[in-house]
């Protein structure tokens, strides 16, 4: 159905559209992306999430994490998704993995597998669960979580809106 690929050079203009169709659904922010909606130039996008895979080259205000975008089985990106290995004081409420399906591939069962396969990640490189964070009215995000063995842990407020923390067990 999916897999997971870390980001390369010949992604570039599959990125910017990827990007590019958030936008135009007047969705300013795509989880997971490592701030690919905020970057300008896919080059140093591409830099900063390969230099973030290792602790001798993160960025000192990032902690690790890897980055990959789920590819369809025509090798067309339908989504993204990170995992930072371990959470610092910003993270504690944001968890360690984030993800977005593009706008015109939702309601496919794409993040339950992103999510899923992710896990596999985690496990592989010894981490023992996942917090992931969730807005309360993100309905489809809170049925992936949960379904990929996600259990309620906390609530939080972030800029006036509740959301909660849920954990999964690796």
């Amino acid at each position: 159905m999916i897999r997971l690929v870390r980001p390369n050079k010949e992604h570039k203009m599959q990125a910017l559209d990827f990007k590019q169709e958030f936008f135009g659904n007047n969705e300013k922010i795509i989880n997971g992306s490592e701030l690919l909606d905020q970057m300008e130039n896919y080059e140093e996008w591409l830099v900063s999430v390969t230099n973030n895979i290792s602790e001798e080259t993160v960025n000192p205000a990032w902690v690790v994490t890897d980055a990959f975008f789920a590819v369809n089985e025509s090798n067309e990106i339908v989504g993204i998704i990170d995992l930072r290995h371990t959470l610092n004081d910003f993270l504690k409420d944001f968890g360690n993995c984030g993800y977005s399906v593009r706008p015109s591939e939702r309601r496919k069962g794409y993040a339950t597998e992103m999510l899923r396969q992710i896990l596999d990640v985690a496990r592989e490189s010894g981490m023992t669960e996942l917090h992931l964070s969730v807005e309360r009215d993100n309905e489809p995000s809170i049925k992936t979580i949960i379904s990929n063995g996600g259990v309620y842990e906390r609530s939080f407020e972030f800029e006036n809106e509740m959301a909660d923390i849920y954990r999964i067990d690796l």
